[in-house]
């Protein structure tokens, strides 16, 4: 009899809310009404189930607007950068964790983890930096951004993630949102005959630039063709998977982002040398020798590719001889023109840098004028430094650029660990596809910077999560199992 009675009152309370609902948006034509049933489920989300309303942000991420580039949404003439639906939420989100923190603590085991370590030091860095920034507000907005990011899905997300089953939720709502995008960005640019100009455009608005999508496209292929080959999959999904690994391969061929295609390359390379069980000391070693031989010899190799004067065009084998163009390429050239700000900026404040977040606002007079290009700008609309290690190096300084080198470091050994010491065949699959995503990202990152958008934050910091998750979780089953052996080394 009670149940029933709930049942009912849920019932009628249900049809006089969309009454009133109904009531309100004829009469006073105020359709914002619409919007309080979806605020009423959040806040329930929020405090009751903290994991839906993380997964409802992941589905929405690759959809999601940012309303500083959507005609209209502005006030004045002053953009408001945030992204709807995600940021908001993910804001919220950080703030309930924090206040459960207080309260309940925290995992010490996750705490304790090398990658942890490491991303607190770059957070508690950046943080410092703030209080010595240039433009105070520029630098805390920012720092808040990346830490709605990081506590959301690297530190909540581990204890997401310790649930195997919420890694495969997280990587097929992002991908099914992702199609959808896919699907969009064809559509818009079919009018074009697929031309490398209309690239850059088909993505609007869920991207500003298509070199982001391309980068995006880059990180999920691994994952969708691990997807594809995981034995406890049904077979439908396998299916599926391989054919949204051939939807998402023909979308990177169409971004005609240099970057991606570059890191995809790099992927490759990395699975080759993973597969044949190469150690990692031996491949940053052979890093650290190409890096040495650039520098002995970068008159000549310079002079090599000023020779290459190939621009982009829709012809693939042309775009992909132009990577190499440094002489009349613009966007090559004006990523040589940012790195060259940056480390100039360095220069001038090597220990704490400018702020984080204000590379934009003051690299335009570190600009040499016979490094400017077409599409240089000194209105701070044009980007940041296109590089995820020397951004943080102009911003915060030599050590805010070890912090995101030691955090890309540290989780290559952990995921060549995973890869070479799992014994489930799914779980290497499943763990070697996230670390190539990330690898994408790593080596994309020497090109473009996208972590302070929620479109590549998101997978970003929950990869990690779900590497970290993992490592745990195998730890963990073999001290239940009363066997902690000593790992053996990298093969």
């Amino acid at each position: 009899m009670v149940r029933k009675r709930e049942i009912l009152i849920f019932y009628i309370a249900s049809i006089l809310f969309i009454g009133l609902e109904l009531m309100g948006m004829l009469l006073n034509m105020n359709y914002m009404l619409a919007a309080i049933p979806f605020a009423a489920i959040i806040v329930y989300w929020a405090l009751f189930s903290l994991d839906t309303l993380m997964f409802f942000v992941v589905l929405f991420t690759p959809l999601s607007l940012n309303l500083y580039d959507v005609p209209g949404l502005q006030l004045g003439n002053i953009g408001v950068g945030v992204a709807l639906p995600t940021e908001p939420l993910m804001f919220g989100i950080m703030l309930i964790f924090l206040f459960k923190i207080i309260h309940v603590g925290y995992d010490k085991k996750i705490t304790r983890h090398p990658v942890t370590i490491f991303i607190l030091i770059s957070l508690a860095w950046m943080f410092f930096t703030c209080c010595t920034s240039t433009m105070y507000f520029v630098s805390y907005k920012y720092f808040i951004e990346r830490s709605w990011g990081v506590v959301t899905f690297y530190f909540l997300g581990i204890l997401l993630f310790k649930n195997i089953k919420n890694i495969y939720t997280f990587n097929w709502l992002y991908i099914i949102s992702f199609t959808v995008v896919i699907t969009y960005t064809v559509i818009r640019h079919y009018p074009s005959h697929f031309s490398e100009k209309g690239a850059h455009m088909a993505v609007v608005p869920f991207y500003n630039d298509h070199t982001a999508y391309g980068a995006l496209l880059a990180m999920f292929l691994p994952v969708v063709a691990g997807m594809s080959l995981i034995k406890r999959n049904k077979p439908v999904v396998r299916l599926i998977a391989t054919i949204l690994f051939f939807v998402f391969l023909g979308a990177l061929a169409l971004s005609y982002s240099r970057a991606a295609w570059l890191s995809t390359v790099a992927v490759m390379a990395m699975f080759g040398l993973m597969y044949i069980r190469v150690k990692l000391k031996w491949i940053l070693a052979g890093l650290l020798v190409g890096v040495c031989l650039f520098f002995l010899y970068q008159n000549s190799i310079i002079q090599k590719l000023q020779r290459n004067n190939q621009d982009v065009s829709q012809d693939i084998g042309k775009e992909i001889q132009s990577i190499s163009n440094i002489s009349s390429d613009a966007s090559n050239r004006e990523r040589l023109n940012r790195w060259s700000c940056a480390y100039r900026m360095w220069l001038d404040k090597p220990v704490f840098g400018y702020g984080p977040g204000t590379y934009m606002f003051k690299y335009a007079p570190y600009q040499l004028p016979y490094m400017r290009t077409i599409i240089s700008t000194n209105e701070g609309t044009g980007g940041n430094a296109h590089n995820e290690y020397l951004g943080p190096l102009a911003e915060e300084g030599l050590m805010g650029m070890l912090a995101m080198v030691a955090i890309a470091v540290s989780v290559f050994f952990l995921g060549f660990r995973l890869y070479y010491n799992l014994k489930d065949k799914d779980m290497r699959i499943l763990t070697l596809s996230i670390f190539l995503g990330l690898v994408s990202y790593f080596i994309h990152g020497m090109m473009n910077n996208f972590l302070d958008t929620d479109k590549a934050a998101v997978p970003f910091w929950g990869f990690i999560g779900m590497l970290v998750a993992i490592d745990l979780m195998t730890k963990e089953q073999a001290a239940d199992a009363g066997n902690i052996p000593q790992l053996p080394a990298e093969k």
